[in-house]
């Protein structure tokens, strides 16, 4: 089982406080198998395995539970031990009011409770409502660019090679079976993809036009890293006969949300540098894992720019930055990376061998008076590890793997 210690380490933080632990990701990014590891870590720390009760909702012996089953099934196990219950609760948004049965295991002083869920709005509004911020959310992705190369043998290849089978396939720790095998890729990720749309989203939200959801998606898929409104998505669609154009904003605003809460999409606010203030309009759309993104476009020959950016972008999430882009002026910086005592300026480029993309990329970081730190990463190699008035520029690769 591959060992994932960012994700790892933070179950380990919040072993035995009272604070519910809900770990939160797209379906098959790895939310089970780190429940199994977390399981492992607690046998070798001499945690009888009777005291750790693992249901998966997934599995068809727990199908029609109640919350009221659960609760029982919970509370009697607990009996029957000493010491704390560890409770794993996988994929717990299928049981119909799970949130009574978790609010009220949490009075119990000896239950220790882990929860997985694929859908943001059940796990954090429900949640919230009950627990009142007893609990603590912890983000999972697919694999970052450093975990990709130890969890595939990739054998003697270069490391720009293996980067490329990264930007195409993406992460999605499943596809490690099937060895690059495209066709079979394409089938686990269709799987996946079928599962987000249908279960986690068309389901829940009695969606029956899983049609225009496809196509919002694609449409999405395609424009990661360019600014979007949906005022532009509904004309595109609109121009393109793929909707009516009495179809009213508000729902294709309201599948996005769906999109947003399924963790297929990561919207990203501008923020304008000088003016100090988040903007409402043209947010830009990054997507989950770049292997989906490639999948739903059809593998053809990929956007490397924007399949970068979308790799930086989730880098900086998976470090705990929040992000969000920079106006400053007419220009504009791809990332605004910041946490509670750092902040960071980043330019992401394929290429800078052209003068006039050198100048276009470094000009909004130079407009920026601050001193805080100012990067420009880069796949080529030509002006890596030179600094330029103070703006470093870095082989993206490198700051991956640092």
């Amino acid at each position: 089982m591959f060992n994932r210690p960012v994700y790892l380490n933070q179950l380990i933080k919040f072993k035995d406080k009272e604070q519910i632990k809900v770990i939160t990701g797209i379906r098959r990014c790895g939310k089970s198998s780190l429940l199994e590891l977390f399981a492992e870590y607690l046998k070798e720390q001499g945690i009888c395995e009777d005291n750790i009760l693992q249901v998966n909702f997934e599995d068809l012996k727990y199908n029609n539970m109640t919350y009221l089953e659960l609760n029982e099934l919970v509370e009697k196990q607990a009996e029957k031990i000493k010491g704390n219950l560890y409770l794993f609760l996988d994929e717990v948004q299928k049981v119909d009011k799970w949130e009574l049965t978790v609010n009220s295991l949490r009075l119990k002083k000896n239950i220790d409770i882990y929860i997985t869920g694929s859908n943001a709005y059940l796990l954090s509004s429900q949640l919230s409502t009950y627990l009142s911020g007893r609990y603590v959310e912890i983000k999972m992705q697919p694999l970052t660019f450093k975990e990709f190369l130890t969890f595939y043998d990739l054998g003697d290849i270069n490391i720009d090679r293996k980067f490329d089978l990264y930007m195409k396939y993406g992460g999605m720790p499943g596809l490690k079976d099937f060895n690059f095998d495209e066709k079979a890729i394409r089938q686990t990720l269709d799987g996946i993809f079928s599962t987000v749309l249908v279960k986690d989203i068309a389901t829940h939200s009695d969606i029956k036009d899983v049609s225009l959801l496809n196509k919002i998606t694609s449409f999405l898929s395609d424009n990661i890293g360019n600014p979007i409104s949906v005022s532009k998505i509904k004309n595109t669609l609109v121009s393109n006969q793929a909707i009516s154009k009495g179809l009213h904003q508000s729902i294709i605003d309201n599948f996005i949300t769906l999109l947003e809460n399924a963790f297929v999409f990561y919207r990203i606010n501008r923020y304008d540098i000088k003016g100090k203030a988040f903007l409402k309009t043209q947010g830009k759309y990054y997507m989950v894992d770049t292997g989906l993104r490639n999948f739903f476009l059809g593998f053809k020959d990929i956007d490397r720019g924007h399949i970068l950016e979308n790799i930086v972008f989730l880098e900086l999430l998976s470090r705990g930055y929040n992000i969000s882009i920079g106006k400053i002026g007419n220009t504009e910086v791809d990332f605004i990376a910041t946490t509670y005592n750092e902040k960071i300026y980043i330019q992401v480029c394929e290429t800078l061998y052209s003068e006039e993309t050198r100048t276009k990329e470094l000009k909004p970081l130079q407009n920026i008076k601050d001193n805080y730190e100012k990067i420009v990463l880069t796949k080529d190699n030509i002006f890596v590890n030179t600094d330029e008035n103070g703006i470093k520029i870095l082989n993206v690769i490198d700051w991956l793997l640092n």
